[in-house]
């Protein structure tokens, strides 16, 4: 069953008071892999969906930036997406391969360790990932978005470095395929959105434009949904090591706030 763990296998973990799982689990069929971090001591915790960025090898999940959110007092997992870590199927860039994401948000809710709460985080391309999940799976309490795309569309357009492996995932450019470019974007589906959104960007971003973060915060205005924005005005898409903690510590405290 889609969401279901298949085999957890024991991982280094740099923290001592919390577990590292490579996880497979079940994903439209798929065998898709993992990480999944659950704290040794015994209790009720939130959810935390980790949506990594990137695509195959760029961007692939890292077990310190995932620890950093568990040590806040989390239940992590980060799916790999398909096609990663041994994992069977293709990524296809916020298509068919959201069921990843969308299975990882189930995984978690059935998780005996977790609350009820889930929250989805999404990173870069994570962004468009846990709108859509967010949208599309019910029950998701809130979601964050750091850095994140919003619409592929603009991102085709501003990422000359991107293009071609946006053609060969999505068959095309979004002239000749504009209608594969909006089934990836999130902003026309936000309307059946139900969770409040965090919005942190960069204004200096040249990976992913504060542009999106823009789109997104217009688009929630204009549908009434509860949204706050964090736009750091001095900074780029990778913050430094002493902001990206302040920040980690303010979007978990927000993430608990009723």
């Amino acid at each position: 069953m889609d969401g279901t763990i298949i085999k957890k296998q024991r991982y280094p973990s740099p923290n001592p008071s919390l577990k590292v799982y490579l996880v497979t689990y079940w994903s439209d069929g798929l065998r898709v892999k993992g990480f999944l971090v659950e704290p040794i001591q015994k209790g009720s915790y939130p959810g935390f969906l980790y949506l990594r960025g990137g695509i195959k090898n760029v961007g692939k999940v890292r077990i310190g930036r995932i620890i950093q959110f568990a040590a806040q007092g989390f239940v992590v997992f980060a799916p790999c997406y398909r096609g990663n870590l041994g994992g069977e199927g293709r990524e296809d860039f916020a298509l068919k391969d959201r069921a990843d994401a969308n299975n990882g948000a189930r995984l978690l809710q059935a998780h005996p360790q977790v609350n009820g709460e889930v929250n989805v985080f999404g990173f870069s391309r994570g962004g468009v990932m846990g709108l859509w999940t967010a949208i599309e799976v019910p029950g998701i309490h809130k979601v964050v978005c750091w850095g994140g795309v919003s619409d592929v569309t603009l991102t085709y357009k501003e990422r000359k470095d991107l293009r071609r492996m946006l053609k060969r995932v999505v068959g095309g450019t979004p002239n000749k395929f504009p209608e594969r470019y909006e089934a990836r974007n999130p902003l026309s589906g936000l309307d059946e959105l139900k969770s409040p959104v965090l919005i942190i960007h960069g204004a200096y971003d040249e990976n992913v434009s504060v542009e999106h973060a823009h789109l997104l915060e217009d688009r929630l205005r204009e549908l009434d949904i509860p949204f706050t924005s964090w736009i750091y005005h001095d900074l780029d898409h990778y913050f430094p090591p002493a902001v990206n903690r302040r920040t980690v510590e303010q979007l978990s405290k927000w993430l608990k706030e009723e």
